[in-house]
């Protein structure tokens, strides 16, 4: 089977050729000044994992405690500069990589591409560069993290499905992420068969109410800027089979 699982946030499980990698499992209520609507999310629900992938080492992508929850034998991807974290936690096969390092798991080659996120410091003052991934076996999957617009994103075809974001947390989307316009622009040049958006929807900061129609927003734009590709908006821990 392949799928694609949406646990919130930037929280996936893609599941290809009998191997499942989770991506920036962050499952506690609360984040640093984020909390999470509803209690925390159970680490059994992300099922037997064969590789985590971590775009950032932001709290609400890198989050070691949430980290702490998975099962230490598997082998943990993050951007160089951000292993120390994961290593406290006792995780002993952390691979720390950069733009155009590539890797294997199982039937699945895994490419780490750019993200245009810019330079990040971690809780422990560490300094890594953002990434994303590339997951291709039978079919290619693109998990982004957190990134804007690049030219370079064309050079990534061709992908079956896209994991975009197109929002945020906050009152506004920020430099360095995309909204729900720059992400349907994004589907020009990635050119993927289906579009699966994340990123919106599960944290907010303490005591704040923060509510936009992201998903709304970005079905609309994606029909008008790249009707070929399918929109698919994931309810939580909802999958789509591909």
């Amino acid at each position: 089977m392949s799928a694609v699982t949406w646990f919130g946030h930037s929280t996936t499980v893609v599941e290809l050729d009998g191997t499942r990698a989770c991506t920036d499992p962050v499952l506690r209520r609360r984040v640093a000044h984020l909390v999470r609507d509803g209690a925390d999310f159970p680490a059994s629900r992300l099922g037997k994992l064969d590789v985590v992938l971590v775009s950032h080492a932001h709290p609400d992508h890198l989050d070691a405690r949430s980290l702490a929850r998975l099962d230490r034998s598997v082998p943990v991807v993050v951007p160089r500069g951000a292993g120390r974290s994961v290593r406290r936690r006792g995780f002993g096969r952390v691979l720390e990589v950069v733009e155009g390092d590539g890797m294997r798991f199982g039937a699945v080659e895994v490419e780490v591409v750019h993200a245009e996120h810019g330079i990040v410091r971690g809780y422990d003052l560490s300094r890594s560069v953002a990434v994303g991934y590339v997951l291709r076996g039978k079919r290619s999957v693109y998990f982004a993290g957190d990134t804007d617009l690049f030219e370079a994103m064309r050079d990534l075809v061709p992908l079956h499905v896209a994991v975009l974001p197109i929002d945020g947390w906050g009152p506004r989307v920020t430099a360095g992420h995309l909204d729900a316009r720059r992400a349907a622009e994004a589907l020009r040049l990635l050119q993927p068969s289906i579009v699966v958006p994340v990123h919106w929807g599960t944290f907010r900061p303490v005591f704040a109410t923060v509510r936009r129609s992201a998903p709304a927003e970005f079905v609309e734009e994606a029909a008008a800027l790249a009707p070929e590709v399918a929109v698919r908006v994931l309810g939580l821990g909802e999958t789509l089979a591909l």
